[in-house]
């Protein structure tokens, strides 16, 4: 199953059209080829997939979301817990 985490968005380098997000404490890098230009700001939440932003979503809508995934990892042992953070967006496409 390939879930997305909410992430913030906390830089946008509009040269490279990338965005650097915040999910849960970890930072990354993000395309935003496929959202139109000036679609999404800083402070925003959205959706990756592969290493691209999908869409933005509403705040509290995120919040309750990442309130959710603590839950979760909170019951995951520490590798487990490690790996679904830093390899959240990473889902192979077509899987389910």
């Amino acid at each position: 199953m390939c879930l997305s985490i909410p992430s913030k968005v906390v830089k946008i380098d509009k040269e490279n059209n990338m965005a650097t997000v915040d999910t849960m404490g970890v930072q990354r890098d993000a395309s935003l080829d496929l959202m139109g230009e000036d679609e999404v700001q800083i402070g925003d939440f959205v959706l990756l997939h592969i290493g691209f932003i999908m869409n933005k979503i509403d705040e509290e809508d995120a919040l309750l979301s990442l309130e959710t995934y603590r839950d979760i990892i909170e019951a995951m042992d520490e590798e487990d817990r490690q790996r679904a953070i830093l390899e959240g967006d990473n889902c192979p496409s077509g899987g389910a």
